[in-house]
């Protein structure tokens, strides 16, 4: 049974390896070099994770030593960030370690977070995804629905809370 607990502080570098997963492209691609991590573009959704406003879960498993995986949100304001739609919309990233993909635990991590950010106040939530990635299936039963094309194709999707 997956247990979800908030996002912390100390979960710094496993977000930096959640984020990584995040940035997904199409079959055959393999996963992006990670030095992708260090520009500010991306760097933007995880750097100094804990600060105002952030708001994350993360997805644990009894007996595992790791988390399968996260999802988080952040307000990333003056029009920065793929999915940037207002200073006050958080933009969304999710991601499973690859063994844990394809079991439901992603939904249940998304419906936590959105959760989270509903009792914060939070009236809107924004994220990006490839045309190509399932994902937008899970996207779409959480409650997000394509509003726009982004640079490079990619959709930007939005939640109404």
């Amino acid at each position: 049974m997956l247990s979800i607990r908030p996002l912390l502080t100390t979960d710094q570098n496993r977000l930096w390896d959640w984020l990584h997963v995040a940035l997904w492209d199409p079959p055959p691609a393999p996963l992006r070099p990670r030095e992708v991590l260090e520009l500010p573009g991306v760097r933007l959704y995880a750097e100094g994770w804990g600060r105002a406003g952030d708001i994350g879960v993360v997805g644990e498993l009894p007996g595992e030593t790791e988390p399968v995986g996260a999802c988080w949100m952040r307000l990333v304001p003056d029009r920065q960030g793929l999915a940037y739609v207002a200073d006050d919309v958080p933009q969304l990233g999710i991601a499973l370690l690859p063994a844990h993909q394809h079991r439901g635990y992603g939904q249940s991590l998304m419906l936590a977070a959105l959760q989270s950010a509903r009792e914060q106040g939070i009236r809107q939530v924004a994220l990006t995804v490839h045309p190509e990635n399932p994902a937008i299936r899970l996207y779409t039963r959480c409650g997000f629905s394509q509003r726009d094309i982004r640079a490079r194709g990619y959709w930007l999707m939005v939640a109404d809370l």
